[in-house]
């Protein structure tokens, strides 16, 4: 996405206003949509892990709207219990049920020309969802016990932890309020797709508790910040956090953190989750990915036998060995230049007559041999799979791998 000066510093402002630490793309073009969409009336959906940051961008929304002198109410749809909810989002009268001793309003009567944040709405039970679906088409609703229309004049903002596609496959979600609450949607980078806004966030925590508490400001080795760099943070931004005043807390004698000390704060899967059918899935991916290096490799190892075998039994015909073989020669080719500082300014063509194998010097023998490792193959793989792809979930797709496995090979690689 591109940005205007005035955006870019738009942008920026509003980062400053909510307290927004990162630059990363994905955030941004977030933060960019959320800025666009405010002023519009149009239903949005917000998608994200848990502790990615779904309510701020609720409230960025509500501030840039026209609608920023009336209430914002935010509902947590999965912590009201079933049998209450219709009663919380549209009141109900005296007597409706036993424990209705009074007439009560409900959060779309309270939030009347103002915002409604139904956070966790894939939590909405089946029976509430076509009263929802009722006031985003008509704006109109029922407290429950009363046969009277009431209307209301709200804008609905929604978000979800979980795939809502799938839910309406699983007979979970309704389709037609599906399309109603997305007629935008904006997704939340998780925070380890975010690469250097962890550290930035773990600079602000540190400085966050250093500032409250009068204590010296916490810092981390290089090996530290790597290995703080590398863990996938389950429960994001929240986590972090919560890790950063873990330390803060706990070693105030030690403020420069190893990789050792902040390893012990790093919580590792437990056990049972290692026989979990994802957990397997995952592993089965990882070795699918292996696989498919390894049988690349053999590929390759076998056509430079080939080529190898006929560059010493025809010596004279090195040329139309090399048009036999395109791909490999042109990829030596590149390897050669990219090792020689002087073809790197003058780039050559391959020679026309190779006149034997044991021509290639060690270096380019190197380069080669390097090359052909596990681990320059998988990393070749997973470039090429990202390069040629729109988003990271198709690239996993392609590899056959998890998405959440592509996000720490990439980390692992610096690709």
């Amino acid at each position: 996405m591109v940005y205007s000066k005035k955006e870019s510093k738009h942008l920026q402002q509003i980062k400053q206003r909510f307290g927004i630490v990162g630059n990363s793309p994905a955030l941004n073009k977030a933060i960019q949509q959320a800025m666009r969409v405010a002023a519009t009336d149009i239903g949005v959906l917000i998608s994200g892990e848990n502790g990615s940051g779904k309510e701020l961008f609720a409230k960025i929304i509500h501030y840039l709207s026209p609608r920023s002198h009336e209430k914002l109410i935010t509902v947590n749809c999965g912590a009201i219990p079933e049998g209450t909810i219709d009663s919380e989002l549209f009141g109900h009268e005296k007597g409706a049920f036993t424990s209705a001793l009074e007439r009560r309003k409900g959060y779309f009567e309270e939030a009347d020309h103002g915002i409604i944040f139904l956070d966790e709405i894939g939590e909405m039970p089946l029976h509430t969802q076509p009263r929802l679906l009722r006031v985003l088409e008509n704006r109109e609703y029922m407290r429950v016990g009363s046969s009277q229309k009431r209307k209301t004049d709200v804008r609905v903002i929604a978000a979800t932890n979980v795939d809502l596609q799938k839910s309406i496959t699983e007979n979970k979600f309704r389709e037609d309020l599906y399309y109603r609450i997305a007629q935008m949607q904006i997704t939340i980078p998780p925070l380890r797709a975010r690469g250097d806004d962890i550290y930035l966030l773990f600079q602000k925590f540190a400085l966050d508790f250093a500032s409250t508490h009068q204590a010296t400001l916490l810092q981390l080795t290089p090996t530290a910040q790597k290995l703080l760099q590398s863990y996938l943070f389950p429960g994001n931004v929240r986590q972090l956090k919560n890790i950063v005043w873990q330390v803060a807390t706990l070693e105030r004698q030690k403020p420069l953190i190893t990789e050792e000390v902040l390893a012990k704060y790093l919580p590792k899967p437990p056990v049972r989750a290692l026989t979990t059918s994802k957990t397997n899935h995952q592993l089965l991916s990882e070795r699918e990915l292996l696989y498919k290096t390894l049988f690349e490799m053999q590929r390759e190892l076998k056509e430079l036998g080939e080529i190898v075998l006929l560059l010493i039994q025809h010596q004279d015909k090195a040329s139309d060995i090399a048009a036999a073989y395109p791909q490999f020669f042109r990829h030596l080719s590149q390897r050669m230049q990219a090792n020689n500082p002087v073809t790197q300014e003058h780039p050559r063509p391959l020679p026309v007559h190779i006149e034997t194998p044991l021509m290639i010097s060690p270096q380019e023998r190197t380069s080669m041999h390097t090359d052909l490792s596990l681990k320059e193959h998988e990393k070749r793989l997973i470039k090429k799979a990202l390069d040629s792809s729109p988003n990271h979930k198709v690239a996993a797709e392609k590899l056959g791998i998890s998405e959440r496995t592509l996000y720490r090979k990439r980390n692992e690689y610096g690709i």
